[in-house]
């Protein structure tokens, strides 16, 4: 009989331990199923980063360059930085707020442990190589092809999106990243694009001189050539990523100190 009062007394305490154990797991899973796609859950660049509160916070958003340079930038960064990136590609313009806001609603629900309570320092950010592409249906096609947002609707995008990070994050130090270059031949888009748009983000960020610039454009062509991933793709290689990826820790570290 002895033994049978004990089972209930021994499964109220191993209860707090069971729930506390699977809520711990809770905020990896609810990334993981953000991710959603199995081949981005495998990359190193899409997991779940468990928040040190001694450590500045920092968010990277943006397309297939940024993700490639993830990696490069969480390891410059290590010990000096919660590196933090978006789950999925960023796309154009016209998708950045609702992937925010899809972001910071399921990560920030409070019933789930090691859920983001913390508040942003830094927000690096890109937008413009979905934006200049030419789409044929679900093709690239700079030919026949449509451009998916126009020069004139990339200009009100930005004006828009710094408006929500000003009020997502308003003590964070915002970080705009130039587009990278578009090589010849690419097939769905245009050789210079990049720079063009790129004028456009710059006379946007005029109104705003406390956004910084990270200008990868002119820090990546130089060296376009030999650090892309094939000729005519707007892709790059390892030293190409890792570059990038160092040199976007070096501009992120600098506008760290100066918040210090």
């Amino acid at each position: 009989m002895k033994t049978l009062r004990l089972i209930p007394l021994l499964l109220l305490c191993l209860a707090p331990f069971s729930q506390s154990a699977l809520a711990e797991q809770d905020a990896k899973e609810a990334w993981q199923k953000l991710v959603r796609s199995p081949r981005f859950n495998k990359r190193p660049a899409f997991q779940f980063v468990k928040n040190n509160p001694k450590l500045p916070n920092v968010l990277l958003y943006g397309d297939s360059i940024s993700i490639a340079y993830t990696d490069a930038t969480r390891e410059a960064l290590k010990g000096k930085a919660n590196v933090y990136r978006l789950y999925c590609n960023g796309g154009d313009s016209s998708s950045f707020i609702q992937k925010m806001k899809t972001m910071h609603t399921t990560m920030g629900q409070e019933d789930l442990k090691d859920h983001w309570d913390f508040k942003w320092d830094v927000i690096h950010f890109n937008v413009g190589l979905h934006d200049l592409k030419y789409m044929n249906g679900k093709k690239l096609d700079r030919v026949n092809g449509k451009q998916a947002i126009s020069p004139a609707d990339y200009e009100k995008n930005l004006r828009a999106i710094i408006a929500y990070l000003k009020k997502l994050a308003p003590n964070a130090k915002l970080i705009f990243a130039t587009t990278t270059p578009v090589p010849e031949g690419e097939p769905g888009r245009i050789a210079g694009d990049a720079a063009k748009y790129n004028q456009i983000a710059l006379k946007v960020l005029k109104d705003y001189p406390e956004i910084a610039v990270d200008d990868l454009h002119a820090f990546t062509k130089p060296h376009h050539a030999k650090w892309w991933s094939k000729p005519g793709n707007v892709h790059y290689n390892t030293a190409g990523y890792t570059a990038q990826g160092q040199e976007v820790a070096r501009v992120i570290e600098q506008q760290l100190k100066k918040q210090d």
